[in-house]
């Protein structure tokens, strides 16, 4: 849905835009399914595109779980924990904050365009 949605905005699918933004994309709603689940509740994607950046937005329903930033990657043969590593390496800024008008946390990241 993101890289078709980049794709009509003028980003094609092969391009380095639309693959990152893809990418960061799929490490945020991965999280949101694994950590942010509230069984009943779904999570919600949003993408903006604000002057010379793309924005991503996941919010999930949990307020107790919100990511801290990555401090190492794991170790080599750890299963997870590489998610926030990925977002923290490609985006050019990310974060958290309280969802507005409902219960849980948006996770976003920032993509400048070049």
């Amino acid at each position: 849905m993101v890289a078709d949605r980049l794709d009509a905005w003028g980003h094609p699918h092969t391009s380095t835009t639309n693959e990152t933004l893809t990418l960061i994309t799929a490490e945020l709603t991965a999280n949101a399914v694994r950590h942010g689940h509230v069984p009943g509740r779904d999570f919600e994607v949003r993408l903006t595109g604000t002057g010379g950046a793309l924005r991503v937005e996941v919010s999930d329903t949990r307020t107790e779980r919100v990511p801290l930033p990555p401090h190492d990657a794991p170790p080599a043969d750890a299963e997870s924990g590489r998610g926030l590593v990925l977002v923290a390496a490609l985006a050019d800024e990310w974060g958290t904050t309280p969802r507005v008008n409902a219960p849980g946390k948006t996770v976003w990241a920032m993509l400048g365009l070049l």
